[in-house]
């Protein structure tokens, strides 16, 4: 049997655009890093966050997403996004992110973040979405981290 992944990381350094008036990472972009590390997760796993080699289109749209600051990123800084898998469920993903900031000293957590994201199939180009149970082939790889 496999192992079922539950955990990735990814390293990104803040661009001059990530930044607000006061030269910190302005607040949205921790989310856009988190979805950054989500779809690198996905990639690592063979398969795309908008995957179609399941039989029909499958998203992964936010039902909820939040996320605490204890001290600021600025431009330049390398942040490690350490996303982890709290929990599958037969329908979601609970995702758990811990930012560290690298390049300065010391090494330390800046934020952390949490993503509740829904598996969801559009078999009419024009209908809704529907939630649907992960697929077996995207579920089997994989796996909730153990509690830290």
């Amino acid at each position: 049997m496999k192992t079922k992944m539950f955990e990735f990381k990814l390293n990104r350094q803040v661009e001059f655009a990530d930044t607000d008036m006061a030269g910190i990472m302005h607040f949205s972009n921790f989310f856009r890093f988190m979805e950054a590390a989500e779809h690198a997760f996905f990639r690592s796993l063979g398969f795309s966050i908008y995957d179609t080699g399941h039989g029909q289109a499958i998203g992964w749209p936010r039902v909820h997403a939040s996320c605490d600051f204890c001290y600021p990123l600025k431009f330049e800084d390398i942040v490690e996004i350490h996303l982890r898998v709290r929990e599958k469920r037969k329908k979601s993903l609970v995702y758990l992110f811990v930012f560290r900031r690298l390049n300065k000293r010391p090494v330390r957590e800046v934020a952390r973040g949490s993503l509740v994201v829904a598996c969801v199939s559009k078999r009419d180009p024009h209908g809704p979405m529907v939630s649907i149970p992960i697929p077996k082939g995207i579920s089997s790889k994989i796996g909730v981290a153990p509690e830290e």
